[in-house]
């Protein structure tokens, strides 16, 4: 595995895959907003969005610790087990999911396990504690690492923060939504550094999600100043209702681009609930970060054809 080549594969995909693209609607036109959104998404097919920023780091780290093996962490249709397990294939490591809950079989885990991942699954009791389960069935591997849950921590943030320094443009809001803070504290240290103008916009896709807040400041020495949504979760985690479920489906119509029901479906959603509230100065200039993700689509596959078809 040769570190030069793997940088600069890194690099290539990141600049030439994650276009922003300014998206169109007559609300937009009516409140004198602009809004365009960063296509993270297109970035891999498996390691999308967020998951490939929040690996970069972690992996290289493995790299130079001459690891070989990746231990990670997981729901049954965790777009982060993927996008490890297809990362680990592509850069020449083992790798290992926890899942939590009972052994199941399901789309999302055939690509896992396509990709030569093992899986374990664990109980939710034994899962809370991730660093236990590592060293109970790893802790003698010298050449095993782990990789926490999403991937989160100071090295997944650093990845995420790279992503201001690629936008073409200056923007007025930036929007993206957030289940663990690392991928919003991340983005927020970017602007900082790069665009201390442009106010951060972030929305929980989880119920009672204003710890995600204290989960932000973790990163930073000072309280830094954004925006926490917390009224767009529809229900919790990976929650839907018909009504974001049918958004989803008439932003795909409009737009060509198709949002994930867990992340990015939620978060534009709550921006354009906040446009008709005109939350926004006329001539503002908005991003809206897609986060990739789009296999949890197939967890909900059923619901979805019940309620748009």
């Amino acid at each position: 595995m040769s570190f030069p080549l793997w940088e600069a594969f890194f690099m290539i995909n990141l600049q030439y895959y994650s276009p922003e693209e300014e998206i169109h609607h007559p609300l937009f036109k009516e409140k004198q907003v602009q809004v365009f959104i960063k296509r993270d998404d297109l970035i891999h097919p498996f390691i999308s969005g967020n998951k490939w920023r929040k690996l970069k780091y972690p992996l290289r780290q493995a790299q130079q610790s001459q690891k070989k093996h990746l231990v990670t962490f997981g729901g049954a249709y965790s777009n982060h087990l993927l996008a490890t397990a297809c990362a680990a294939a592509k850069f020449g490591f083992k790798s290992t999911g926890f899942v939590r809950g009972e052994a199941v079989e399901n789309d999302m885990l055939m690509f896992c396990r396509l990709f030569g991942m093992n899986l374990i699954f664990v109980s939710r009791e034994s899962y809370r504690d991730k660093r236990a389960l590592f060293d109970q069935y790893f802790g003698q591997d010298e050449e095993a690492f782990f990789i926490d849950e999403g991937g989160a921590g100071p090295e997944a943030a650093k990845g995420c923060s790279e992503l201001v320094e690629e936008l073409s443009q200056h923007y007025d809001h930036l929007f993206c939504a957030s289940g663990t803070g690392t991928t919003a504290a991340g983005i927020l240290a970017g602007l900082q550094a790069h665009q201390p103008d442009c106010h951060l916009h972030v929305i929980p896709v989880l119920k009672n999600g204003g710890f995600i807040r204290q989960e932000m400041e973790n990163y930073f020495d000072q309280s830094p100043a954004f925006d926490l949504h917390t009224d767009y979760h529809f229900g919790g985690y990976a929650k839907t209702t018909p009504e974001l479920l049918k958004f989803i489906q008439q932003f795909a119509s409009d737009t060509g681009i198709l949002p994930d029901p867990v992340y990015t479906g939620k978060m534009l959603f709550a921006l354009f609930e906040l446009i008709r509230q005109d939350q926004f100065t006329p001539g503002s200039k908005i991003l809206a970060i897609h986060t990739g993700g789009l296999f949890g689509l197939l967890g909900m596959a059923e619901k979805i054809q019940k309620v748009i078809f």
